[in-house]
């Protein structure tokens, strides 16, 4: 209970940081976004949850105590369907060669924020791949049903689930918007860090 209630909180914060053009966990990195492939699916989300606040209205317009917890919950639902897309734009892929260590932050929305050294890297390459079916040791972060990039890890990085379960993943697959440029700048990034290992 207390991972969805933070879940939520976090979603709703997002809409804030979305309004204040106020990114989330950049730093020195650099940003890559990921949510333009899904603006259009969040925004019919959106409609939806429009249309059937109006459609309960008309069928509840002789019960008005039950209306207003309808329409209540209409709202908060058309929020986390904005927050969803709001935490998209706000939490972006970063890639951090900055520090001591050298770290690629995939991420989408507020579920997931796996930090990969970039040691740990072993290839990356631009894939286009809009079936996913689940396997050991590989995470799948989809963007309208599609992931455009591939990482190899030469060692597992532990990713912790919506639930909280630890899986150790070796390959990841997920969506940029410009998936030429991200990986072009990770093999940038990776040579300084294997010369040094």
């Amino acid at each position: 209970m207390r991972r969805l209630v933070t879940h939520e909180v976090r979603l709703l914060a997002s809409i804030a940081r979305w309004v204040a053009r106020r990114p989330h966990g950049i730093g020195g990195g650099r940003a890559f976004s990921y949510g333009r492939g899904q603006g259009a699916m969040m925004f019919g989300f959106g409609f939806v949850c429009v249309l059937e606040s109006a459609c309960m209205a008309v069928l509840l317009r002789n019960h008005p105590a039950v209306h207003r917890v309808v329409f209540m919950l209409d709202v908060y639902t058309l929020l986390l369907v904005v927050g969803m897309h709001a935490a998209s734009v706000t939490r972006p892929h970063v890639l951090d060669d900055t520090g001591d260590e050298a770290v690629l932050r995939v991420r989408r929305a507020v579920h997931v924020d796996l930090r990969v050294p970039l040691a740990s890297i072993a290839s990356v390459r631009r894939e286009l791949v809009t079936t996913h079916e689940k396997r050991d040791g590989r995470l799948d972060l989809a963007i309208g049903a599609q992931t455009t990039i591939t990482l190899e890890l030469s060692s597992p990085v532990r990713h912790f689930t919506f639930l909280g379960r630890p899986k150790d993943v070796t390959t990841i697959r997920f969506h940029a918007d410009e998936p030429e440029a991200l990986v072009r700048e990770i093999r940038a990034a990776r040579t300084p860090v294997q010369q040094l290992t």
